[in-house]
């Protein structure tokens, strides 16, 4: 038997849940213009906008759409503020009950995870794989299709469906779905923090038929960037048409052709930003070239400790020496 969301709906839209949101949500945007407007009168659009929900008037709005390079080349849909105070609200009462039943080598968008842990235990993995380096660790790597433009709205509602009962929960969460789409009946928008959540529920089935069908003990994901490590090339060969078949039959995915890769550890595995060997990783080239483009461009002690702190998970002292030279030139030129 599943496990039910055991929440009311006045829970998630209570003045309370409300101000408890805004406070989340409002780190690093206090400067925004919108955000200013929005909090000269914030009791009362709160409480305004908590009476919508109980009444159920509210409708969730359109987005202003832009693009951003992280490095790649991303299109982001912002929603208003009111929007987006929603889906803090929603986040911080679903996050903690979904958030249990995930796998634990799911990394992305999860408390205590990201990308450090799951670099960690890909290590970690490897070294059970590979018999600390005295046999040969082969790895299957993929990567979703179009990830985000490609969820389908009724798959995820019916999987919502099997754990949250409450129809007016449910009437919300369609609000926020219905309310952004890439094509037809699909999509889910970059920018909203819901959108994190849901996709983790949606690959979450994915990760459930890796573990528990297909039985398969070292596999990671993070986002749509999977590993599963075997020393049976075979194995991994075999195991690539059920995955392909899976995803396109019960998620609607699809692989992305050019971003499947079966390699040996000792040929270097790039995943998150890093090149991973069987006793080091190095800081990807490209990830390298922009981190240095970056302090010499706009010099700022923050983004030195950031990158410092970054580089420090791998073999990095060269890296680390040219940085701070690179810091020192650009900051006293």
């Amino acid at each position: 038997m599943k496990v039910k969301l055991a929440l009311n709906y006045s829970e998630i839209i209570s003045p309370v849940n409300l101000l408890l949101a805004w406070q989340e949500f409002l780190p690093g945007k206090r400067s925004k213009k919108d955000v200013i407007e929005y909090s000269l009168n914030l009791m009362d659009n709160i409480l305004l906008l908590s009476a919508k929900l109980a009444n159920q008037t509210y409708q969730h709005g359109g987005y202003c759409s832009f693009y951003v390079t992280d490095p790649k080349l991303r299109h982001i849909h912002k929603a208003s503020v009111t929007d987006r105070l929603i889906h803090h609200a929603i986040y911080r009462q679903l996050y903690p009950f979904f958030d249990k039943i995930f796998i634990a080598d799911s990394y992305s968008c999860r408390l205590y995870k990201g990308t450090h842990k799951a670099l960690k235990s890909f290590k970690k993995m490897a070294d059970k794989v590979g018999h600390n380096q005295t046999r040969t660790a082969w790895i299957l790597q993929c990567d979703i299709r179009k990830f985000f433009a490609s969820i389908n709205h009724q798959i995820l509602i019916d999987t919502l469906n099997v754990c949250i009962e409450d129809e007016k929960i449910m009437g919300l969460l369609k609000n926020v779905i219905y309310s952004f789409q890439s094509g037809d009946g699909r999509g889910l928008p970059l920018g909203n923090l819901t959108s994190q959540l849901f996709v983790n529920i949606y690959m979450n089935i994915f990760d459930q038929f890796i573990k528990h069908k297909l039985k398969i003990k070292y596999y990671l994901r993070y986002a749509d960037d999977f590993i599963i490590m075997s020393r049976n090339r075979e194995n991994l060969v075999n195991v690539l048409n059920e995955i392909d078949n899976f995803l396109k039959t019960n998620l609607k995915l699809q692989l992305h052709p050019d971003k499947v890769y079966l390699r040996t550890l000792n040929s270097g595995i790039d995943f998150l930003g890093w090149v991973n060997f069987s006793d080091y990783r190095v800081l990807r080239t490209k990830t390298k070239k922009r981190m240095m483009a970056k302090v010499k461009h706009d010099p700022k002690v923050s983004s030195l400790a950031s990158y410092v702190g970054l580089i420090k998970h791998g073999n990095s002292f060269k890296i680390k020496e040219e940085l701070l030279n690179n810091y020192w030139l650009a900051d006293n030129h």
